[in-house]
C-alpha cells in the first residue's frame, strides 16, 4: 500500500512573524528540517516558543544529519506532555504522518544473510533504506524518508517481488546499514576463502575423514576476524549471558541466551561456522586441531565502553561438527550489592551474618543458571579483605578475581575437588570456596575443613534448601558432624522481571489461583500485580532483566537436633519454616505482589510448596 503523504493543504493567513508556519503543503521528497518543524507545529506537537527554538538551534547543527536527528538534537518539548522530542518520538510522528508502521530494528530478528543479498550497500546508503525481512512473497524495507520514494518502482522491478515499507529511526538505519552489509560481506569472503567447501563439509558422515585430513581453515582471515568481533559486540549489547555456535547439516546456527531464553541471531554456512570456532579456540589458547574431544578455555576481552569481560569457552563434538558455547562473565557482577541481586532486606542481613562467622559450612543450592556463582562471588568479594586468606577450588574457574587464590580442578592430573581441598588446607586459609560438592570424599573434606576452624562455602544441586541437608547425608556425611558444622543453606532461582517501560496493572489477575499457588502460606503484602505487555525496549517480550528469588535456611538449635537424628526431609523443611524460612514460592509471590514479575514466571521457576 503506498504511503499517505500528507493531509490536504490547509489555507493559512500570512504569517505574523518569521516563526509562524507558511501555508501547509504535502511533504514531498527528502525531509527538510524547516518543513518538519512547521509540520510539528501544525500538528500541535510543539508550541510557538519551541518552534522558534528549533529554527534557531537546528540552523547551527551539522548539515549531514537527517532532519529528525537535527530536530532531536535541539531538545524540544512536546506540547501535550513536555516530553523531550527524541528520535523515537519523532520517528513515531513521521510514521503516523506517512501512514506506515513504525519498526524498531532488532538485529536478533533480522536474517542478515538474506537481506544483505537484496541490494548493494551503496544503493541502501544513497536512499537511506535498509531491508529488514525477505521471502519469496515479498520484502520489508525500512526507510527514514517515506516521502522520497523514487527508488521504489525500480527496486520492485529488480527484486521481482512486492515491497512493504516501514518507518525506522534514521540513526538505526545508518548504523545497521553499515553493520549488516559489512557482516554479510565478511561471511561471503570467509566462505569463499575457507578451506572447506560450502554445504555439508561438517556432516556426520565425513567427521572421521575430516579429523584425519588435518585440513584447517584460516582462523585469521580478515572476514572471520570481523564476524567474531561483531558476534561479541552484539552479545554484549543484547545483555546475553551465553553465546551458542551450533553446527547443523545445512547451516550453522548462532544463538544468544538473554534473560534465560535462547534467541536465534544468525545462520552461517558450515565452513564459516568452522572457521569462527577455530578463531575463538585460537584466542582461547585451545587445541585448534583437536575436534574429537571436549575442551575448555577462556578469553578476556573488553566491551566497547572499555569494561573488562571474561568469556568461558566449552567445546563439544557433535554429529555435524564442533559445538562451542561461550559464557559471558561481567566483572561488575561481583561488585553488586545484595539488594541489587534481589535479596530482601531480612534475608540480606541474615546471609551477611551467616557468612561473617569464623567457621562452618554455608551452601548455595539451585539448578544450573540460577545465579549461584554470582551470589558466591559477590559474597566472597566482600569477605576478601587484607586480613583474611580466601582460597577457591573450582571446575572451571568461573571468573578470575585478583582478591582470591583460585585453583582449577584438573581431572587429567587426578586433581579433583577433594584433592584440591586437601591441598588448600595446607595453605593457611581463612575462607574456602569449593565449586561444587559432588561426592562423599569432597563432602567429608568440607566438613573436616569446617571442624578445623575454616569458613567453607560451596554449591549443591537440589530443589530447595532443606534438600541440601538430606543430600549430604545421602553422600555419606555423618549426621552428627553435619549438624555440628552446617550454618545455613541458600536456595535460589532467577525469574524474568517485567519491563518497567510497558508493564501495566493486571485487571484480570486471578486472586484465587494466586492464593492456591502459594498455599499454605499467605503473603502479608498488598497484591499489586502487573502483566507483561511488550514494547520496543524489551523487544515485545514484556520482560527486561532478571531478579533472584531466595530461600534461606539458617540452622537453629532445633534444626541441629533434627539433623543429628537424620530426620526426614519433611521434618527438616517444616522446622525451617517455623524458624522463619521464606520458601521460594512465597518469595516469588512477594515479587508478584510488588508488580516485579508475573505469577506464570514464578510457577515456572520454583518448586511447588510442600509441608
Amino acid at each position: 500500500m503506498p504511503p499517505r503523504l500528507s493531509s490536504e493543504p490547509v489555507p493559512a493567513a500570512a504569517p505574523a512573524d518569521p516563526a509562524a508556519s507558511p501555508a501547509r503543503r504535502p511533504l514531498r521528497g527528502p525531509l527538510q528540517w524547516r518543513e518538519v518543524l512547521h509540520e510539528l507545529f501544525e500538528d500541535a506537537w510543539i508550541d510557538q516558543d519551541n518552534l522558534r527554538r528549533g529554527l534557531d538551534r537546528c540552523g547551527h547543527s551539522s548539515g549531514r544529519l537527517h532532519a529528525l536527528q537535527r530536530i532531536a538534537a535541539a531538545s524540544l518539548a512536546r506540547k501535550s506532555d513536555a516530553k523531550v522530542l527524541d528520535l523515537e518520538l519523532l520517528s513515531g510522528w513521521l510514521a503516523e504522518r506517512a501512514g506506515l508502521e513504525l519498526l524498531r530494528i532488532d538485529p536478533l530478528k533480522v536474517d542478515i544473510g538474506r537481506v544483505g543479498d537484496l541490494l548493494s550497500r551503496n544503493y541502501a546508503e544513497r536512499h537511506r533504506i535498509l531491508p529488514v525481512a525477505a521471502d519469496a512473497q515479498g520484502a520489508v524495507i525500512a526507510t527514514a524518508e517515506p516521502f522520497d520514494l523514487g527508488w521504489l518502482p525500480e527496486l520492485e522491478r529488480m527484486l521481482r517481488r512486492p515491497i512493504r515499507l516501514v518507518v525506522a529511526n534514521p540513526a538505526d538505519i545508518a548504523r545497521y546499514t553499515a553493520e549488516f552489509f559489512s557482516l554479510a560481506r565478511s561471511v561471503r569472503e570467509a566462505q569463499r576463502n575457507g578451506a572447506l567447501p560450502p554445504g555439508g563439509a561438517n556432516q556426520f558422515e565425513q567427521l572421521v575423514e575430516l579429523g584425519r585430513s588435518g585440513r584447517a581453515i584460516d582462523a585469521n582471515d580478515a572476514g572471520i576476524v570481523q564476524v567474531v568481533d561483531w558476534l561479541w559486540q552484539y552479545a554484549f549489547e543484547q545483555r546475553a549471558s551465553d553465546i551458542h555456535l551450533e553446527p547443523r547439516r545445512e547451516l550453522g546456527v548462532i544463538r544468544f541466551r538473554i534473560d534465560g531464553l535462547l534467541h536465534v541471531v544468525y545462520q552461517v554456512p558450515p565452513s564459516v561456522m568452522n572457521a569462527m570456532t577455530s578463531r575463538i579456540k585460537l584466542l582461547g589458547r585451545m587445541d585448534v586441531v583437536e575436534r574429537r574431544r571436549p575442551q575448555d578455555g577462556r578469553i578476556k576481552t573488553r566491551r566497547p565502553d572499555g569494561d573488562e569481560v571474561e568469556l568461558r569457552l566449552s567445546t563439544l563434538p557433535t554429529a555435524f561438527g564442533e559445538k562451542l558455547v561461550m559464557r559471558i562473565f561481567d566483572r561488575d557482577v561481583v561488585l553488586r550489592e545484595f539488594a541489587a541481586l534481589g535479596f530482601p532486606a531480612a534475608e540480606s542481613a541474615r546471609w551477611e551474618e551467616l557468612t561473617s562467622r569464623p567457621h562452618g559450612i554455608v551452601l548455595v543450592t539451585g539448578p544450573t543458571g540460577s545465579g549461584k556463582t554470582t551470589t558466591l562471588y559477590s559474597t566472597l568479594k566482600r569477605l576478601a579483605t587484607d586480613e583474611v586468606n580466601v582460597c577457591t577450588v573450582e571446575d572451571p574457574i568461573e571468573m578470575v578475581e585478583p582478591a582470591f587464590n583460585q585453583m582449577q580442578v584438573q581431572s587429567g592430573l587426578e586433581l579433583g575437588f577433594a584433592d584440591g581441598l586437601r591441598a588448600l588446607m595446607r595453605q593457611d586459609p581463612d575462607i574456602i570456596m569449593v565449586g561444587e560438592i559432588r561426592d562423599r570424599e569432597t563432602a567429608e573434606m568440607a566438613v573436616q575443613a569446617a571442624l578445623t576452624g575454616h569458613l567453607v562455602l560451596s554449591t549443591l544441586h537440589t530443589n530447595d534448601a532443606a534438600g541440601a541437608i538430606t543430600r549430604l547425608i545421602e553422600l555419606g556425611v555423618a549426621p552428627y558432624l553435619l549438624g555440628a558444622t552446617l550454618l545455613g543453606v541458600l536456595a535460589q532461582r532467577l525469574v524474568r522481571t517485567l519491563c518497567p517501560h510497558c508493564r501495566q496493572p493486571d485487571e484480570s489477575f486471578d486472586q484465587g489461583r494466586f492464593e492456591a499457588a502459594v498455599a499454605p502460606w499467605r503473603p502479608s503484602a498488598q497484591v499489586r500485580p502487573c502483566r507483561a505487555v511488550g514494547c520496543l525496549e524489551c523487544r515485545n517480550t514484556g520482560y527486561l532483566g532478571r531478579v533472584g528469588l531466595y530461600e534461606l535456611l539458617a540452622v537453629s538449635p532445633a534444626q541441629r537436633t533434627l539433623i543429628g537424628d537424620a530426620a526426614a526431609l519433611d521434618a527438616l523443611r517444616a522446622q525451617a519454616v517455623r524458624d522463619g524460612m521464606r520458601p521460594l514460592r512465597l518469595a516469588g509471590a512477594l515479587k508478584v505482589a510488588e508488580g516485579l514479575t508475573t505469577l506464570e514466571e514464578v510457577l515456572r521457576a520454583t518448586p511447588a510448596p510442600q509441608g
